[in-house]
């Protein structure tokens, strides 16, 4: 196939890029690229200008929001969206709840909850794994058991990502235990998290952060009518999800701006006669990355140029993969290039270590997580090798 981008493209990537660095503040960006404090409400103030300029969820259907883009424009929007380093849309929001609400809820759901969601009007976190089912999300034991018009659930989900920022929480709960499958017995359902019963409790990460919690039920009472679909059709819900979910988490562009970021901080060190960027060894692994990037890249065009239908494809598994390992290649780079001015964190300002050097430990430390959320990287390799390989 055609890899080069067309003169329509092309002037479509520039008015992406052109949007990008000139509509959202560059202070807000600049924080971003740097590992910097972008509040929730940074967050949704970015959305709300995207979504004003019907830029915040272009492959929702258009009557949602959506635009009517080819996977290839999709494609630079994102890309583009990260080499400016824009807050992009919540994902529980543009890329979870959004296109399942769309594809499965009722006609009341979507009028209720897909404008909210769009606009980030609605918070979304999700409450998939549990204590005993990460990887194994079949295992899921939170129950939710039908009492008139309400259903009552009880159980705890974990590493709840911005839980303690969610409005709304979408749950896989299990409506039949007796199912002669596990996954047979899931329904999708969403409940409001001022809900009685509901607490959420934080889990202090690696990084000093606060980004994940636990979520407890107890008795909590959720409309019957905030089962999305048919009850104990979730799983085939959730594999939609996590198909949109992985083809977005490849995340090119951003790891681009690091290895950017860690070159332009390597010239300025000065290793014998020149600079880090000139040693042999240094320009090599350097190398060897912005190779795997754009073999990545193209591989993601591909993926996306040969799509005639927009649905999620195992391919997304590979381009999880690989997208989430060169992620953390690229965090470790920068950390690398930092040396041990990368030890102090948020410092006192006597402290002789540059912002981007105390952002870089906790960045790195907190990426480990990429080769695990959205199905773990061994869970992938499975999936490559059933459904792809055919072995």
């Amino acid at each position: 196939m055609q890899l080069a981008l067309s003169d329509e493209e092309a002037t479509f990537q520039q008015e992406m890029r052109d949007f990008f660095t000139t509509k959202i503040s560059a202070s807000m960006r600049e924080a971003l690229a740097n590992g910097g404090d972008v509040t929730p409400d940074d967050f949704r103030a970015a959305q709300r200008i995207l979504n004003e300029a019907g830029l915040a969820v272009p492959h929702w259907p258009v009557e949602w929001g959506g635009r009517d883009w080819t996977p290839v424009q999709r494609h630079l929007w994102l890309n583009e969206m990260q080499l400016a380093s824009v807050p992009e849309p919540l994902a529980f929001n543009a890329m979870m709840v959004g296109p399942v609400i769309a594809a499965f809820g009722s006609q009341e759901q979507k009028e209720r909850f897909l404008p909210a969601t769009a606009n980030l009007d609605i918070w979304w976190c999700q409450g998939f794994s549990e204590p005993e089912a990460g990887s194994d999300l079949a295992s899921l034991k939170t129950k939710a058991v039908r009492d008139g018009e309400d259903y009552i659930v009880n159980g705890q989900k974990t590493w709840t990502t911005l839980g303690q920022h969610a409005d709304w929480i979408f749950c896989l709960v299990r409506t039949d235990p007796s199912a002669p499958k596990k996954q047979a017995g899931i329904s999708f359902i969403l409940i409001d998290m001022t809900t009685p019963g509901v607490t959420v409790r934080p889990i202090k990460l690696i990084d000093g952060t606060y980004e994940v919690n636990e979520v407890f039920f107890e008795d909590v009472r959720v409309p019957a009518a905030n089962l999305v679909g048919e009850e104990n059709a979730g799983w085939d819900y959730a594999k939609f999800l996590l198909g949109n979910e992985r083809a977005g988490v490849t995340r090119v562009g951003a790891s681009k701006v690091r290895v950017a970021q860690a070159k332009a901080q390597a010239a300025a060190i000065t290793v014998g006669a020149g600079t880090l960027l000139d040693d042999p060894l240094f320009a090599a692994r350097v190398a060897e990355l912005e190779n795997d990037l754009l073999a990545l890249e193209l591989t993601q065009l591909r993926v996306v140029a040969d799509s005639a239908d927009g649905k999620p494809s195992p391919v997304s598994s590979l381009l999880k993969l690989r997208g989430s390992e060169l992620q953390q290649a690229a965090t470790e780079l920068l950390m690398d290039v930092g040396g041990y001015d990368t030890l102090p964190f948020r410092a006192p300002a006597d402290v002789e270590s540059p912002g981007w050097a105390q952002q870089s430990t906790p960045r790195y430390l907190n990426y480990r997580k990429v080769s695990i959320y959205s199905g773990s990287n061994e869970v992938q390799r499975t999936i490559i090798a059933k459904s792809i390989l055919g072995l």
